[in-house]
Protein backbone atom coordinates (compact mmCIF):
# COMPACT_ATOMS: atom_id res chain seq x y z
CA UNK A 1 0.00 0.00 0.00
CA UNK A 2 1.32 3.16 -1.00
CA UNK A 3 0.93 6.56 0.82
CA UNK A 4 -0.22 9.41 -0.59
CA UNK A 5 2.65 12.61 -0.81
CA UNK A 6 1.13 15.30 0.25
CA UNK A 7 1.78 18.08 -2.78
CA UNK A 8 2.55 21.83 -2.36
CA UNK A 9 2.78 24.58 -4.61
CA UNK A 10 5.17 25.82 -6.48
CA UNK A 11 5.27 29.18 -4.59
CA UNK A 12 5.75 26.93 -1.06
CA UNK A 13 8.39 25.43 -2.29
CA UNK A 14 10.59 28.07 -3.84
CA UNK A 15 9.96 29.93 0.05
CA UNK A 16 11.17 26.94 1.86
CA UNK A 17 14.29 26.39 -0.32
CA UNK A 18 15.28 30.49 0.06
CA UNK A 19 14.41 29.48 3.60
CA UNK A 20 17.00 26.46 3.81
CA UNK A 21 19.64 29.02 2.17
CA UNK A 22 19.20 31.95 4.16
CA UNK A 23 19.69 29.55 7.79
CA UNK A 24 22.90 28.17 5.60
CA UNK A 25 24.51 31.17 4.56
CA UNK A 26 23.01 33.93 6.04
CA UNK A 27 23.00 33.66 9.68
CA UNK A 28 25.52 34.69 12.01
CA UNK A 29 25.90 30.69 14.12
CA UNK A 30 29.41 31.86 15.13
CA UNK A 31 28.54 34.80 16.36
CA UNK A 32 29.19 34.93 20.10
CA UNK A 33 26.75 34.62 23.28
CA UNK A 34 26.32 37.86 24.97
CA UNK A 35 28.34 38.55 28.18
CA UNK A 36 26.20 38.36 31.23
CA UNK A 37 26.95 41.71 33.56
CA UNK A 38 27.27 39.73 36.73
CA UNK A 39 28.80 37.13 35.58
CA UNK A 40 31.77 39.41 34.14
CA UNK A 41 32.19 41.54 37.32
CA UNK A 42 32.35 39.04 39.47
CA UNK A 43 35.21 37.69 37.04
CA UNK A 44 36.49 40.79 36.83
CA UNK A 45 36.46 41.24 40.58
CA UNK A 46 38.27 37.72 41.26
CA UNK A 47 40.78 38.60 38.81
CA UNK A 48 41.63 41.90 40.59
CA UNK A 49 41.60 40.47 43.79
CA UNK A 50 44.03 37.88 42.92
CA UNK A 51 46.30 39.93 40.78
CA UNK A 52 46.37 43.14 42.43
CA UNK A 53 45.42 42.03 46.23
CA UNK A 54 49.08 42.27 47.63
CA UNK A 55 48.58 46.12 46.67
CA UNK A 56 46.78 47.00 50.14
CA UNK A 57 49.38 45.98 51.93
CA UNK A 58 51.86 48.12 50.90
CA UNK A 59 53.96 49.84 53.27
CA UNK A 60 53.91 54.06 52.22
CA UNK A 61 55.44 57.09 53.42
CA UNK A 62 54.79 58.18 57.18
CA UNK A 63 54.61 62.32 55.45
CA UNK A 64 51.84 60.27 53.17
CA UNK A 65 50.33 58.45 56.34
CA UNK A 66 49.86 61.87 57.78
CA UNK A 67 48.43 63.30 54.24
CA UNK A 68 45.67 60.78 54.19
CA UNK A 69 44.93 61.21 57.31
CA UNK A 70 44.42 65.15 57.60
CA UNK A 71 42.32 64.55 53.86
CA UNK A 72 40.35 61.40 55.68
CA UNK A 73 38.93 63.47 58.41
CA UNK A 74 38.41 66.76 56.16
CA UNK A 75 36.41 64.85 53.60
CA UNK A 76 32.77 65.16 54.06
CA UNK A 77 30.43 61.59 53.88
CA UNK A 78 33.76 59.62 54.64
CA UNK A 79 33.80 57.72 57.77
CA UNK A 80 37.34 56.72 59.15
CA UNK A 81 36.86 52.75 60.12
CA UNK A 82 40.74 52.70 61.67
CA UNK A 83 40.83 50.77 65.31
CA UNK A 84 42.59 52.78 67.95
CA UNK A 85 46.19 50.90 68.03
CA UNK A 86 46.12 48.97 64.53
CA UNK A 87 47.73 50.71 61.17
CA UNK A 88 44.81 51.38 58.46
CA UNK A 89 44.87 49.98 55.26
CA UNK A 90 45.67 52.56 52.43
CA UNK A 91 43.87 51.91 48.86
CA UNK A 92 45.93 53.62 46.65
CA UNK A 93 44.35 55.20 43.22
CA UNK A 94 45.78 57.70 40.35
CA UNK A 95 48.87 55.41 39.66
CA UNK A 96 49.59 57.29 36.52
CA UNK A 97 51.60 60.14 35.52
CA UNK A 98 50.51 63.32 35.69
CA UNK A 99 48.22 64.56 34.23
CA UNK A 100 46.96 61.20 33.68
CA UNK A 101 46.15 60.55 36.82
CA UNK A 102 42.38 60.25 37.74
CA UNK A 103 41.05 62.49 40.18
CA UNK A 104 44.55 64.28 40.70
CA UNK A 105 43.57 68.33 41.00
CA UNK A 106 46.04 70.70 39.31
CA UNK A 107 47.04 73.03 42.48
CA UNK A 108 49.49 75.32 43.53
CA UNK A 109 50.36 72.00 45.72
CA UNK A 110 50.95 69.84 43.14
CA UNK A 111 52.74 71.98 41.14
CA UNK A 112 55.87 72.79 43.23
CA UNK A 113 56.60 68.35 42.91
CA UNK A 114 59.09 67.36 40.68
CA UNK A 115 56.82 64.43 40.13
CA UNK A 116 52.98 65.65 40.68
CA UNK A 117 51.76 62.09 40.44
CA UNK A 118 53.15 61.27 44.03
CA UNK A 119 51.12 63.75 45.58
CA UNK A 120 47.78 62.97 43.63
CA UNK A 121 48.63 59.12 44.79
CA UNK A 122 48.82 60.64 48.24
CA UNK A 123 45.66 62.21 47.92
CA UNK A 124 43.63 60.12 46.90
CA UNK A 125 44.01 57.32 49.31
CA UNK A 126 40.88 56.29 51.15
CA UNK A 127 41.04 54.66 54.78
CA UNK A 128 39.63 51.12 54.25
CA UNK A 129 38.64 48.84 57.38
CA UNK A 130 41.63 45.93 57.98
CA UNK A 131 40.26 42.83 56.49
CA UNK A 132 40.18 40.18 59.36
CA UNK A 133 43.45 38.11 57.69
CA UNK A 134 45.63 41.14 58.40
CA UNK A 135 44.13 41.58 61.87
CA UNK A 136 44.57 38.07 62.03
CA UNK A 137 48.25 38.62 61.29
CA UNK A 138 48.88 41.57 63.00
CA UNK A 139 47.48 39.26 66.63
CA UNK A 140 50.24 36.70 65.70
CA UNK A 141 53.04 38.76 65.00
CA UNK A 142 52.53 40.71 68.42
CA UNK A 143 52.43 37.66 69.69
CA UNK A 144 55.56 36.52 68.12
CA UNK A 145 57.02 39.81 69.55
CA UNK A 146 55.63 39.31 73.13
CA UNK A 147 57.43 35.77 72.96
CA UNK A 148 60.56 37.06 71.81
CA UNK A 149 60.67 39.72 74.68
CA UNK A 150 60.07 37.83 77.42
CA UNK A 151 62.50 35.44 75.96
CA UNK A 152 65.60 37.79 76.08
CA UNK A 153 65.80 38.93 73.13
CA UNK A 154 66.18 42.03 71.07
CA UNK A 155 63.24 43.08 69.26
CA UNK A 156 63.53 43.42 65.30
CA UNK A 157 64.00 46.24 63.48
CA UNK A 158 62.02 45.49 60.45
CA UNK A 159 58.73 47.49 60.26
CA UNK A 160 55.61 45.85 61.48
CA UNK A 161 54.01 45.30 57.91
CA UNK A 162 57.12 43.16 57.33
CA UNK A 163 56.23 40.76 59.63
CA UNK A 164 52.67 40.66 58.83
CA UNK A 165 53.10 40.27 55.23
CA UNK A 166 55.07 37.12 55.76
CA UNK A 167 52.80 35.69 57.94
CA UNK A 168 49.88 36.55 55.83
CA UNK A 169 48.48 32.88 54.42
CA UNK A 170 47.52 32.59 50.46
CA UNK A 171 47.99 35.06 47.77
CA UNK A 172 50.15 35.15 45.01
CA UNK A 173 53.62 36.47 46.69
CA UNK A 174 53.80 33.65 49.60
CA UNK A 175 53.14 31.55 46.35
CA UNK A 176 55.85 32.99 44.34
CA UNK A 177 58.32 32.53 47.32
CA UNK A 178 57.68 28.63 47.62
CA UNK A 179 57.95 28.16 43.79
CA UNK A 180 61.59 29.01 43.33
CA UNK A 181 63.30 28.28 40.49
CA UNK A 182 65.44 25.17 40.97
CA UNK A 183 69.36 26.19 41.46
CA UNK A 184 71.37 23.83 39.35
CA UNK A 185 74.80 22.72 40.78
CA UNK A 186 78.14 23.93 39.14
CA UNK A 187 80.62 21.29 38.34
CA UNK A 188 83.63 20.65 39.94
CA UNK A 189 86.73 21.31 38.30
CA UNK A 190 88.93 18.25 36.95
CA UNK A 191 92.23 17.58 35.47
CA UNK A 192 92.29 16.54 31.67
CA UNK A 193 93.58 13.00 31.56
CA UNK A 194 96.29 12.09 28.80
CA UNK A 195 98.24 9.06 27.35
CA UNK A 196 100.65 7.43 29.88
CA UNK A 197 101.60 4.35 28.34
CA UNK A 198 100.78 1.77 26.09
CA UNK A 199 101.16 -1.75 26.90
CA UNK A 200 100.68 -4.95 24.22
CA UNK A 201 101.44 -8.76 24.18
CA UNK A 202 98.12 -10.14 24.16
CA UNK A 203 96.98 -12.06 20.77
CA UNK A 204 93.33 -11.63 20.85
CA UNK A 205 90.90 -8.35 21.84
CA UNK A 206 91.29 -7.46 25.83
CA UNK A 207 88.36 -8.09 27.29
CA UNK A 208 88.45 -7.93 31.09
CA UNK A 209 90.45 -6.22 33.69
CA UNK A 210 91.23 -6.05 37.56
CA UNK A 211 93.82 -4.34 40.30
CA UNK A 212 95.00 -6.31 42.75
CA UNK A 213 94.68 -4.94 46.64
CA UNK A 214 98.08 -3.92 46.76
CA UNK A 215 98.08 -1.61 44.07
CA UNK A 216 101.36 -3.63 43.36
CA UNK A 217 100.22 -5.56 39.61
CA UNK A 218 96.95 -6.10 37.60
CA UNK A 219 95.93 -8.77 35.59
CA UNK A 220 93.46 -9.19 31.89
CA UNK A 221 92.02 -11.65 30.17
CA UNK A 222 92.04 -11.87 26.33
CA UNK A 223 90.42 -13.49 23.97
CA UNK A 224 93.35 -15.45 23.05
CA UNK A 225 92.55 -17.36 25.85
CA UNK A 226 95.14 -16.62 28.45
CA UNK A 227 95.40 -14.20 31.32
CA UNK A 228 98.54 -12.20 31.91
CA UNK A 229 99.91 -10.29 35.22
CA UNK A 230 101.45 -6.74 34.60
CA UNK A 231 103.62 -4.98 36.46
CA UNK A 232 101.49 -1.61 37.48
CA UNK A 233 104.49 0.29 37.87
CA UNK A 234 106.65 -0.76 34.75
CA UNK A 235 104.37 -2.13 32.65
CA UNK A 236 106.04 -5.46 31.85
CA UNK A 237 104.82 -8.89 32.09
CA UNK A 238 104.99 -10.71 35.08
CA UNK A 239 102.73 -14.27 34.59
CA UNK A 240 100.95 -16.03 31.73
CA UNK A 241 98.50 -18.13 32.95
CA UNK A 242 96.38 -21.05 30.70
CA UNK A 243 93.78 -23.49 30.86
CA UNK A 244 90.48 -21.47 29.64
CA UNK A 245 89.65 -23.16 25.83
CA UNK A 246 87.78 -20.14 24.96
CA UNK A 247 87.79 -15.82 25.52
CA UNK A 248 88.15 -15.39 28.76
CA UNK A 249 85.41 -12.46 29.60
CA UNK A 250 86.01 -11.34 33.24
CA UNK A 251 88.57 -11.64 36.13
CA UNK A 252 88.63 -10.81 39.63
CA UNK A 253 91.54 -10.84 42.45
CA UNK A 254 90.75 -11.43 45.82
CA UNK A 255 91.43 -8.84 49.10
CA UNK A 256 90.93 -11.73 51.59
CA UNK A 257 93.13 -14.44 50.08
CA UNK A 258 95.56 -15.14 47.67
CA UNK A 259 92.94 -16.03 45.13
CA UNK A 260 92.24 -15.12 41.32
CA UNK A 261 89.06 -15.87 40.24
CA UNK A 262 88.18 -16.13 36.04
CA UNK A 263 85.27 -16.59 34.01
CA UNK A 264 85.08 -17.19 30.28
CA UNK A 265 83.16 -18.59 27.14
CA UNK A 266 83.89 -22.25 27.86
CA UNK A 267 80.90 -21.69 30.28
CA UNK A 268 83.86 -22.54 33.31
CA UNK A 269 84.61 -20.64 36.26
CA UNK A 270 88.03 -20.98 37.66
CA UNK A 271 89.70 -20.07 40.98
CA UNK A 272 93.48 -19.36 40.90
CA UNK A 273 95.72 -20.08 43.83
CA UNK A 274 98.83 -17.49 43.05
CA UNK A 275 101.07 -18.92 45.30
CA UNK A 276 101.35 -22.14 42.78
CA UNK A 277 99.91 -20.36 39.72
CA UNK A 278 97.57 -23.27 38.89
CA UNK A 279 94.08 -23.78 39.36
CA UNK A 280 92.15 -25.50 42.80
CA UNK A 281 88.56 -25.07 41.98
CA UNK A 282 85.85 -25.31 39.75
CA UNK A 283 82.74 -24.05 39.60
CA UNK A 284 80.09 -25.78 37.19
CA UNK A 285 76.73 -25.25 37.06
CA UNK A 286 76.53 -22.75 33.87
CA UNK A 287 74.67 -23.96 30.86
CA UNK A 288 76.25 -21.13 28.76
CA UNK A 289 79.06 -18.72 28.16
CA UNK A 290 79.90 -16.88 31.68
CA UNK A 291 80.17 -13.07 30.90
CA UNK A 292 80.96 -11.40 34.14
CA UNK A 293 81.81 -11.78 38.14
CA UNK A 294 82.25 -10.09 41.39
CA UNK A 295 83.75 -10.76 44.60
CA UNK A 296 81.46 -9.67 47.54
CA UNK A 297 83.67 -7.48 49.73
CA UNK A 298 82.86 -8.48 53.06
CA UNK A 299 82.15 -12.75 52.71
CA UNK A 300 83.72 -15.36 50.92
CA UNK A 301 80.90 -14.94 47.77
CA UNK A 302 81.52 -15.58 44.46
CA UNK A 303 78.56 -14.33 41.84
CA UNK A 304 78.59 -14.98 38.37
CA UNK A 305 76.11 -14.04 35.42
CA UNK A 306 75.92 -15.93 31.88
CA UNK A 307 74.44 -16.09 28.99
CA UNK A 308 71.70 -18.64 30.18
CA UNK A 309 69.90 -15.43 31.50
CA UNK A 310 71.08 -16.57 35.22
CA UNK A 311 73.07 -14.83 37.96
CA UNK A 312 75.08 -17.84 40.06
CA UNK A 313 76.09 -17.22 44.01
CA UNK A 314 78.87 -19.53 45.21
CA UNK A 315 80.61 -20.35 48.45
CA UNK A 316 84.22 -20.28 47.55
CA UNK A 317 85.43 -22.93 49.73
CA UNK A 318 82.49 -25.09 49.54
CA UNK A 319 82.04 -24.51 45.97
CA UNK A 320 78.29 -25.13 46.25
CA UNK A 321 75.93 -23.06 44.65
CA UNK A 322 74.62 -21.18 47.26
CA UNK A 323 71.46 -19.47 45.05
CA UNK A 324 70.37 -19.49 41.07
CA UNK A 325 69.43 -15.82 40.48
CA UNK A 326 66.51 -16.45 37.66
CA UNK A 327 63.68 -13.78 36.29
CA UNK A 328 65.56 -12.16 33.26
CA UNK A 329 65.01 -13.03 29.67
CA UNK A 330 68.03 -13.01 27.93
CA UNK A 331 71.82 -12.28 28.68
CA UNK A 332 72.97 -11.37 31.84
CA UNK A 333 75.81 -8.97 31.29
CA UNK A 334 77.34 -7.57 33.90
CA UNK A 335 77.09 -7.94 38.13
CA UNK A 336 78.05 -6.22 41.13
CA UNK A 337 78.00 -7.00 44.83
CA UNK A 338 77.20 -4.29 47.42
CA UNK A 339 77.64 -4.68 50.92
CA UNK A 340 75.84 -2.33 53.33
CA UNK A 341 73.32 -2.79 56.19
CA UNK A 342 70.90 -6.01 56.90
CA UNK A 343 67.74 -6.86 55.04
CA UNK A 344 64.70 -7.30 57.22
CA UNK A 345 64.52 -11.11 57.29
CA UNK A 346 64.37 -14.54 59.52
CA UNK A 347 67.07 -16.65 58.48
CA UNK A 348 65.02 -20.08 59.65
CA UNK A 349 63.27 -20.00 56.02
CA UNK A 350 66.83 -19.94 54.61
CA UNK A 351 67.97 -22.53 57.02
CA UNK A 352 65.12 -24.74 55.83
CA UNK A 353 65.34 -24.29 52.58
CA UNK A 354 69.06 -25.18 52.66
CA UNK A 355 68.26 -28.50 55.41
CA UNK A 356 65.71 -29.67 52.75
CA UNK A 357 67.93 -29.79 49.74
CA UNK A 358 68.58 -32.89 49.10
CA UNK A 359 71.26 -32.07 45.95
CA UNK A 360 73.74 -30.75 48.51
CA UNK A 361 75.89 -33.00 50.31
CA UNK A 362 74.59 -33.25 54.21
CA UNK A 363 78.46 -31.54 55.53
CA UNK A 364 78.09 -28.75 53.20
CA UNK A 365 74.51 -28.46 54.34
CA UNK A 366 75.82 -27.66 57.82
CA UNK A 367 78.75 -25.07 56.51
CA UNK A 368 76.43 -23.42 55.11
CA UNK A 369 73.99 -22.79 58.21
CA UNK A 370 76.70 -21.95 59.84
CA UNK A 371 78.16 -19.53 56.94
CA UNK A 372 74.47 -17.63 56.96
CA UNK A 373 74.17 -17.62 60.74
CA UNK A 374 77.15 -16.19 61.24
CA UNK A 375 78.23 -13.45 58.06
CA UNK A 376 74.83 -13.32 56.77
CA UNK A 377 74.02 -9.30 58.71
CA UNK A 378 76.59 -8.12 56.01
CA UNK A 379 75.09 -9.03 53.42
CA UNK A 380 73.24 -6.31 51.14
CA UNK A 381 72.72 -6.38 47.53
CA UNK A 382 73.40 -7.75 44.36
CA UNK A 383 72.67 -5.80 40.73
CA UNK A 384 72.57 -7.03 37.77
CA UNK A 385 72.37 -5.87 34.37
CA UNK A 386 70.97 -7.62 31.41
CA UNK A 387 70.73 -7.73 27.73
CA UNK A 388 66.79 -7.55 28.43
CA UNK A 389 67.20 -3.86 29.31
CA UNK A 390 66.42 -4.58 33.15
CA UNK A 391 68.47 -4.12 36.01
CA UNK A 392 67.64 -6.31 38.63
CA UNK A 393 68.90 -5.46 42.73
CA UNK A 394 68.46 -8.82 44.37
CA UNK A 395 68.92 -9.35 48.15
CA UNK A 396 71.41 -12.31 48.69
CA UNK A 397 69.68 -13.38 52.26
CA UNK A 398 66.51 -14.79 50.01
CA UNK A 399 67.78 -14.88 46.49
CA UNK A 400 65.40 -12.98 45.39
CA UNK A 401 64.47 -9.95 43.18
CA UNK A 402 64.12 -6.68 45.72
CA UNK A 403 63.44 -4.40 42.70
CA UNK A 404 63.90 -4.34 38.93
CA UNK A 405 64.53 -1.39 37.24
CA UNK A 406 63.23 -0.73 33.69
CA UNK A 407 63.76 2.26 32.84
CA UNK A 408 66.72 1.74 29.87
CA UNK A 409 65.60 0.85 26.25
CA UNK A 410 68.56 -1.32 25.28
CA UNK A 411 70.83 -3.71 26.55
CA UNK A 412 72.53 -2.89 29.93
CA UNK A 413 76.35 -4.43 29.60
CA UNK A 414 78.00 -2.59 32.46
CA UNK A 415 77.44 -1.43 35.87
CA UNK A 416 79.34 0.76 38.32
CA UNK A 417 79.19 1.60 42.11
CA UNK A 418 80.19 4.44 43.60
CA UNK A 419 83.04 3.89 45.98
CA UNK A 420 82.43 6.36 48.71
CA UNK A 421 78.41 7.35 47.56
CA UNK A 422 75.35 5.04 48.13
CA UNK A 423 74.36 5.44 44.70
CA UNK A 424 75.39 3.35 41.39
CA UNK A 425 75.51 4.20 37.55
CA UNK A 426 74.56 1.49 34.67
CA UNK A 427 75.61 1.82 30.86
CA UNK A 428 73.72 1.06 27.64
CA UNK A 429 73.45 2.09 24.13
CA UNK A 430 71.04 4.67 24.62
CA UNK A 431 72.65 6.85 27.96
CA UNK A 432 74.42 6.21 31.23
CA UNK A 433 71.92 6.46 34.03
CA UNK A 434 72.27 6.92 37.81
CA UNK A 435 70.56 5.01 40.58
CA UNK A 436 69.94 5.15 44.74
CA UNK A 437 70.13 2.36 46.88
CA UNK A 438 68.92 0.59 47.83
CA UNK A 439 65.63 0.44 45.91
CA UNK A 440 67.17 1.99 42.70
CA UNK A 441 65.79 5.21 42.54
CA UNK A 442 66.29 6.84 39.37
CA UNK A 443 68.69 10.18 39.72
CA UNK A 444 69.51 11.66 36.45
CA UNK A 445 70.45 10.81 33.19
CA UNK A 446 74.28 11.20 31.71
CA UNK A 447 73.43 11.73 27.59
CA UNK A 448 75.69 12.15 24.84
CA UNK A 449 78.33 9.23 24.54
CA UNK A 450 76.28 8.09 21.69
CA UNK A 451 77.71 4.43 21.05
CA UNK A 452 77.18 1.06 23.02
CA UNK A 453 78.39 1.50 26.30
CA UNK A 454 80.87 -1.71 27.70
CA UNK A 455 82.10 -0.19 30.67
CA UNK A 456 82.44 2.15 33.79
CA UNK A 457 84.69 3.22 35.96
CA UNK A 458 84.40 5.92 38.98
CA UNK A 459 86.39 7.28 41.33
CA UNK A 460 86.34 8.97 44.48
CA UNK A 461 87.03 12.41 43.34
CA UNK A 462 83.55 12.28 41.25
CA UNK A 463 85.15 11.58 37.75
CA UNK A 464 83.35 8.51 35.89
CA UNK A 465 84.74 7.11 33.06
CA UNK A 466 83.02 5.37 30.17
CA UNK A 467 83.94 3.66 26.85
CA UNK A 468 82.21 2.69 23.86
CA UNK A 469 83.09 0.18 20.96
CA UNK A 470 83.75 2.97 18.61
CA UNK A 471 86.97 3.58 20.76
CA UNK A 472 86.29 6.53 22.36
CA UNK A 473 86.49 7.46 26.45
CA UNK A 474 83.84 10.15 27.80
CA UNK A 475 85.24 12.03 30.88
CA UNK A 476 82.18 12.57 33.63
CA UNK A 477 81.36 14.47 36.73
CA UNK A 478 79.49 12.16 38.64
CA UNK A 479 77.77 14.89 41.05
CA UNK A 480 76.27 17.10 38.14
CA UNK A 481 76.93 14.83 34.82
CA UNK A 482 79.15 17.76 33.04
CA UNK A 483 81.20 15.71 29.90
CA UNK A 484 84.38 17.50 31.12
CA UNK A 485 86.83 15.32 28.33
CA UNK A 486 86.10 13.45 25.57
CA UNK A 487 88.98 10.81 24.49
CA UNK A 488 89.09 8.79 20.97
CA UNK A 489 92.13 5.71 21.76
CA UNK A 490 94.64 5.84 18.58
CA UNK A 491 94.50 2.93 17.52
CA UNK A 492 98.32 0.79 16.91
CA UNK A 493 100.01 -0.43 14.66
CA UNK A 494 98.76 -3.81 13.09
CA UNK A 495 95.57 -3.48 13.88
CA UNK A 496 92.25 -2.33 11.52
CA UNK A 497 90.55 0.70 12.33
CA UNK A 498 87.50 -0.23 13.62
CA UNK A 499 89.54 -2.52 16.30
CA UNK A 500 88.98 0.89 18.29
CA UNK A 501 87.07 -0.29 20.74
CA UNK A 502 87.12 -0.25 24.63
CA UNK A 503 86.13 -3.56 25.90
CA UNK A 504 86.98 -2.22 29.82
CA UNK A 505 88.52 0.19 31.79
CA UNK A 506 89.31 0.57 35.89
CA UNK A 507 90.97 2.89 38.16
CA UNK A 508 94.28 1.74 40.30
CA UNK A 509 93.69 1.66 44.02
CA UNK A 510 95.71 5.09 44.15
CA UNK A 511 93.21 6.37 41.42
CA UNK A 512 96.22 8.10 39.50
CA UNK A 513 96.14 5.87 36.53
CA UNK A 514 93.38 4.79 34.38
CA UNK A 515 93.68 1.53 32.77
CA UNK A 516 91.78 0.09 29.59
CA UNK A 517 91.97 -2.85 27.86
CA UNK A 518 91.07 -2.59 24.59
CA UNK A 519 90.15 -4.08 20.75
CA UNK A 520 93.78 -3.48 19.22
CA UNK A 521 95.08 -6.30 21.39
CA UNK A 522 96.77 -3.26 23.78
CA UNK A 523 96.57 -2.18 27.02
CA UNK A 524 96.86 1.82 27.68
CA UNK A 525 97.59 3.40 30.73
CA UNK A 526 96.11 7.45 31.81
CA UNK A 527 96.97 9.65 34.01
CA UNK A 528 96.05 12.98 34.98
CA UNK A 529 97.50 15.93 33.29
CA UNK A 530 99.92 17.80 36.09
CA UNK A 531 100.35 20.96 34.20
CA UNK A 532 96.45 21.59 33.24
CA UNK A 533 95.26 24.80 35.57
CA UNK A 534 91.66 25.56 35.48
CA UNK A 535 93.10 28.52 33.30
CA UNK A 536 94.34 26.85 30.96
CA UNK A 537 91.46 23.96 30.83
CA UNK A 538 88.32 26.20 32.04
CA UNK A 539 84.94 24.61 32.58
CA UNK A 540 82.96 25.28 29.79
CA UNK A 541 79.49 24.86 31.46
CA UNK A 542 76.21 26.35 30.87
CA UNK A 543 73.10 25.87 32.46
CA UNK A 544 70.61 24.19 30.92
CA UNK A 545 66.85 26.38 31.66
CA UNK A 546 64.90 23.14 30.83
CA UNK A 547 66.70 20.18 31.86
CA UNK A 548 63.91 17.82 31.64
CA UNK A 549 64.11 14.57 33.72
CA UNK A 550 63.84 11.76 31.04
CA UNK A 551 63.26 8.34 32.39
Amino acid sequence: MTEDVQKHSVHTLVFRSLKRTHDMFVSDHAKSIALDDESHKLKMGVKLKADYGAVLHLPILREGKDRASHLSGSMEGHQNYAQPGEDPEYLITGTHAYPSGPGVALTTDTKMHRNPSDTGVHSMALVLPPSQARQDASRTAASIADIHRHAGGAERSHPPSSAVSLLEGGGTRNSALMRRAPTMPKPQWHPPWKLFRVISGHLGWVRSIAVEPGNQWFVTGSADRTIKIWDLASGKLKLSLTGHISTVRGVAVSSRSPYLFSCGEDKQVKCWDLEYNKVIRHYHGHLSAVYDLDLHPTIDVLVTCSRDATARVWDIRTKANVHTLTGHTNTVATVRCQAAEPQIITGTIMFFQIAHNSSINPSVRQALKWFLFTLAPNVCLVCAGSHDSTIRLWDLIAGKTRATLTNHKKSVRTLVLHPRQYTFASGSADNIKQWMFPDGNFIQNLSGHNAIINTLAVNSDGVLVSGADNGTIHMWDWRTGYNFQRIHAAVQPGSLDSESGIFACVFDHSESRLITAEADKTIKVYKEDDTATEESHPVNWKPEILKRKRF
